[in-house]
């Protein structure tokens, strides 16, 4: 998250002047000295055209992440006005426009029949229908986010990936929309949705941007989470026979790259590894670090990785250092050992 100063004092006897942060842009706001945490949620909808349900508020507070409906909405502004206040959300007309998307893609569901093609010995025509026909149909970024043409490159990079482009074949998968995820509208203290899949495969939603927007998240991480949506195609439910054909999918993805996917784009890299990587819980085809399933895993530990069980981030995190620093406070009194000793 974008850093920011404190919100500047409440001043005179009439207004309160609070100080916001979206999108790494500070906004003034000004109010009645008797205002309170519901008139803000008002004003941001007024001013700032991001309507209640899609307002997040992170007070550096006791109070922490506020959404309309508010539990307290009486809380005093004053009580607030030196606070640190971070807002996360989309206006109206953003949310319309990927609403378009969707519907649009819906329409196309069902992919124009392939036509037949003349028999080649240098060609596979089979593996050509075939391939044109289960893919991702339509690449989207986010158009409102910055540099949406890096996020058209990653999503064209995992529709061309050799592991998915098997993985669709084999499992006859046709998905209309592929397109990124806004972290602003996924992400709470306690976890952050990787991935969504709609309707059974209408649209799949990938998460490819870091938190704080200032970066691409580890492209093998992401390829993983896409194998995860893919089987929601099939099975809704969470059981035994989705994890079965889960797995299934990312062994085969990872037997068929013979790319080796993980390596740059357009020769630089452009998104950043991850420490914490995703072995989450599963939510109503949202893939979701921090929920429960499978042990979350966390790299850099002293023996490489760390059980994460249902800690929050930043304990996962947090316990990684602490390993970190004990490997290296054993390499260092490894070494000591290895100069003192005179029979060395």
């Amino acid at each position: 998250m974008t850093s920011n100063q404190p919100s500047s004092a409440p001043f005179g006897n009439e207004e309160i002047q609070l100080g916001i942060t979206h999108r790494g842009k500070q906004i003034q706001l000004t109010f009645p000295e008797h205002a309170i945490l519901a008139d803000l949620s008002e004003k941001i909808a007024t001013d700032l055209s991001i309507p209640p349900q899609n307002q997040k508020l992170f007070i550096s507070s006791k109070l922490g992440l506020q959404r309309p409906p508010f539990k307290d909405p009486n809380v005093p502004l004053t009580d607030i006005a030196t606070k640190k206040i971070t807002l996360m959300g989309s206006t109206a007309a953003e949310v319309s426009a990927l609403g378009a998307s969707i519907t649009a893609a819906s329409a196309a569901r069902r992919p124009s029949p392939v036509k037949p093609l003349t028999p080649s010995r240098s060609r596979d025509v089979k593996r050509i229908q075939e391939e044109a026909m289960y893919t991702f149909h339509t690449l989207r970024p986010l158009p409102y986010l910055r540099n949406p043409e890096k996020s058209l490159k990653f999503l064209e990079r995992l529709r061309d990936d050799a592991g998915i482009k098997a993985a669709m074949r084999t499992h006859k998968f046709s998905v209309p929309l592929l397109t990124e995820m806004d972290p602003a509208m996924h992400t709470t203290h306690e976890s952050r949705t990787l991935g969504l899949n709609r309707n059974k495969g209408e649209v799949i939603e990938l998460r490819l941007r870091t938190d704080a927007y200032d970066g691409y998240r580890d492209y093998k991480t992401i390829r993983k989470t896409l194998c995860h949506e893919l089987a929601h195609n099939v099975h809704g439910p969470h059981d035994r026979n989705f994890w079965d054909l889960c797995k299934q999918i990312e062994r085969e993805v990872e037997r068929d790259d013979w790319r080796s996917g993980g390596r740059s784009v357009g020769d630089q890299e452009y998104y950043e590894p991850e420490e914490v990587y995703d072995h989450g819980g599963w939510s109503g085809g949202e893939f979701v670090l921090g929920g429960g399933g499978p042990t979350q895993t966390v790299q850099g530990g002293a023996s490489g990785s760390l059980s994460a069980g249902n800690l929050s981030r930043r304990e996962i995190l947090a316990r990684a250092a602490e390993e970190r620093l004990k490997k290296k406070k054993q390499i260092e009194k490894s070494n000591k050992d290895g100069v003192n000793d005179p029979a060395k």
